[in-house]
């Protein structure tokens, strides 16, 4: 059964007040969400990854206990935090993998849902998240799209909501945004 909005912003309101139990009752209402944003994430990474899906979703779960003081807005930004942080997770276990590996072994992921061409080569996460705060520095709304539309996986009305602009705005920095990338990352190393 899927989230009700309503129900999921009180519960982040009863947290921020210093509800425990509404944590529990938050997590435990949107936690098929939440994996199934993480098992999309994991799609895109290479055979055999050693995060998982619900791993990745403990991890998030564990930044998120750090966040009360978050002036949480509703369901959409709550999404879009846990979307960000599922994010950094990701780019963090890459970097533990290629401090580990003194450089080799990056991670190669295809990146879904139309963020690139589908012919476009694998681009590593660490590669992927410079390309993105490139991006920020040149539009910092355009780089919050791209990360609530391909990390957090929420729609066009729910990113909309979150960054609090039009459907039409979200769509127009989106395609603006993904061409920006397609050429930063096929690019590679040109800088």
């Amino acid at each position: 059964m899927p989230e009700q909005a309503g129900e999921v912003t009180r519960l982040l309101e009863d947290w921020r007040r210093g509800d425990e139990a509404a944590l529990a009752a938050l997590m435990s209402l949107v936690h098929g969400r939440l994996k199934r944003l993480a098992a999309a994430q994991m799609r895109g990474e290479r055979p055999g990854h050693t995060l998982q899906p619900t791993a990745l979703v403990n991890e998030a779960y564990l930044r998120l206990l750090g966040q009360r003081r978050v002036d949480w807005k509703n369901r959409a930004h709550f999404f879009a935090v846990a979307a960000r942080m599922m994010r950094r997770v990701l780019l963090d276990h890459a970097r533990a993998l290629q401090r580990k590996k003194r450089g080799g072994g990056l991670r190669a992921i295809t990146l879904a849902e139309g963020l690139v061409a589908p012919d476009a080569p694998e681009v590593d996460l660490v590669e992927l998240h410079r390309a993105l705060e490139r991006l920020g520095a040149l539009d910092p709304r355009q780089e919050r799209v791209v990360e609530l539309r391909f990390f957090g996986g929420l729609t066009v009305e729910e990113t909309a909501e979150a960054l609090r602009i039009s459907p039409a705005t979200v769509k127009r920095e989106w395609g603006t945004a993904k061409r920006w990338l397609y050429r930063e990352l096929a690019r590679g190393g040109e800088r």
